[in-house]
């Protein structure tokens, strides 16, 4: 089980102009990622997904060069040790911050898919859990700023596909959120829970405006109105409204998410399993948030290997949540890089797949024909 070999790439495809999204930090032109492959002595391989950071090739290139030597030789079992080895030479000392956390996701990912094949089990079953229905709602980078009438139409094929949650795109205008979610709650009705993501589109002002909006439209929690590090700002406007704050893509390992959970202003928690510190550090956090009653709803990447370890995730943990489906129009990640990670059924749930580790098998000739796109990801 030593391990012989870890390289990241990198890729990215272009989105059509009839795909590209409009949310709260511009408008989607392409969508990128860093697959982590990790080869052991006997043969067995592992996958794992790194968040980009809007950076692909600086990832990429911080898992083939620093991290890789790192973790070279030991043993892929010992996901403990290498977290803890590189936390020690790249985290607690003069590391990358988030670049490092970001690439050593991907990194622990494939380490547990590897400790999945070696025994034939399901991730889900490794980290203590059972296979059980996990409630999904709809999001991803889709259901942006367009007129009530057409995102209502938008969401209608996602209802009818079983999902009974629906993530909408705020932070526009105050008045032009409010104005959508109560079409969309006026034309689905009192079932379906509405929640909201302003991708930190909103100042303190907007927040003012418009959480007692999403109040009387019934919205079940307003994620990120603000950049992650601006506490100031969601303490101010924690007052505004009743509408709950989510958050946790944008925080880094147990040690950021200790602030926000003593803080309490932010009471709904979304780690990423690809930008965290992956699956051994978020178990921490969910650990960490369990015994503040606070549940965990996590964040979605890029891939089909985020969502299915999302799902095992979510089955495995006590104060487990909503998984996220990336519902966008347009994405190979999901679609075409790997097997297909999740089955919505009739009653809104998803249940984690029942192969060895994590269950999504990888076409490496997805990877040959999408070479990294330089540039930003948003315009």
């Amino acid at each position: 089980m030593k391990i012989i070999d870890i390289e990241a790439i990198p890729t990215s495809f272009p989105l059509p102009e009839d795909a590209t999204v409009r949310v709260g930090i511009g408008r989607m032109v392409k969508r990128d990622t860093v697959i982590v492959k990790v080869t052991t002595e006997s043969g067995l391989v592992g996958w794992g997904e790194s968040h980009h950071g809007r950076c692909p090739t600086a990832v990429a290139q911080l898992v083939n060069t620093t991290l890789r030597q790192l973790a070279l030789g030991m043993d892929a079992t010992d996901v403990n040790g290498v977290w803890a080895k590189t936390y020690r030479m790249q985290l607690g000392s003069h590391g990358m911050g988030a670049g490092t956390c970001l690439a050593m996701s991907g990194i622990d990912m494939a380490l547990w898919d590897i400790r999945g094949k070696a025994t034939g089990w399901p991730l889900y079953r490794l980290l203590g859990g059972a296979s059980r229905p996990i409630p999904a709602y709809a999001g991803g980078v889709s259901l942006g700023y367009q007129p009530p009438a057409s995102l209502v139409e938008e969401i209608r094929p996602h209802i009818e596909a079983g999902y009974r949650a629906i993530k909408l795109r705020v932070g526009d205008t105050p008045a032009l959120d409010i104005e959508r979610a109560a079409a969309v709650r006026k034309a689905l009705g009192n079932d379906i829970v509405l929640l909201s993501d302003a991708n930190t589109g909103c100042s303190v002002d907007d927040a003012r405006h418009l959480m007692p909006g999403l109040d009387a439209c019934g919205v079940a929690w307003l994620e990120e109105p603000f950049p992650a590090h601006d506490h100031r700002s969601y303490a101010i406007a924690k007052g505004f409204g009743r509408v709950p704050f989510a958050a946790g893509e944008n925080h880094y390992t147990r040690f950021e998410f200790h602030r926000i959970i003593e803080d309490g202003n932010i009471t709904i928690l979304q780690p990423d399993l690809s930008k965290s510190g992956g699956i051994t550090e978020v178990q921490r956090i969910a650990a960490a948030a369990s015994m503040w009653k606070l549940p965990i709803h996590p964040h979605s990447s890029m891939t089909g290997l985020n969502h299915a370890v999302s799902i095992h995730f979510l089955a495995s943990i006590d104060n487990g949540g909503y998984f996220e489906a990336d519902l966008s129009v347009a994405n190979k990640f999901r679609d075409e890089l790997g097997s297909e990670p999740w089955q919505i059924g009739k009653d809104g749930t998803v249940r984690p797949l029942d192969k060895p580790g994590i269950g999504v098998e990888i076409d490496e000739k997805f990877l040959i024909a999408h070479p990294v796109i330089e540039g930003p990801g948003y315009v």
